[in-house]
């Protein structure tokens, strides 16, 4: 069961595509942050949601607002996936502890191995405001959530 709207989020630790390691802590108090798990790299509909935020990026990446992107790839699959695509915001991996981010938020699917779709939309104070989960094969719509960002 994903984490409710109104709950603190939780934080995690997690490596980008480029080795790095981001928190979500670190953007308390700095910006609001899209919080996007997705199943795997490579496949066609991660593919296309990821490539219409890179087509939106001003909307998800800016002043206010990050997205970050979180499956249970690899850091090295993500790097490729993310040059492939020209994807250059946060691709972050849930590989080690396997889940571990994704079971926090209540998405990852113990059969398949891997995180459902599923958005939070977390405030400077690090609380979920607004989310959606869909299953493996269902495309989220980038629009909700990003009428979702202009409440805040």
């Amino acid at each position: 069961m994903a984490i409710e709207v109104g709950t603190k989020a939780p934080d995690f630790e997690l490596r980008n595509q480029h080795g790095e390691t981001v928190k979500l802590s670190d953007f308390r108090g700095e910006k609001n942050v899209v919080l996007l798990f997705y199943p795997f790299a490579f496949t066609g509909v991660c593919t296309g949601e990821l490539c219409a935020l890179r087509d939106e990026l001003p909307k998800f990446v800016n002043d206010d607002v990050q997205l970050l992107a979180v499956s249970n790839d690899s850091p090295f699959t993500l790097r490729v996936f993310g040059e492939q695509e020209g994807l250059e915001y946060p691709l972050l991996s849930d590989f080690w502890p396997h889940g571990e981010a994704s079971r926090a938020y209540g998405v990852f699917d113990e059969e398949k191995g891997c995180a459902v779709r599923g958005t939070f939309i977390i405030d400077k104070e690090g609380v979920v405001r607004w989310t959606v989960v869909n299953g493996l094969p269902d495309a989220r719509d980038l629009n909700e959530y990003a009428k979702a960002l202009e409440t805040l």
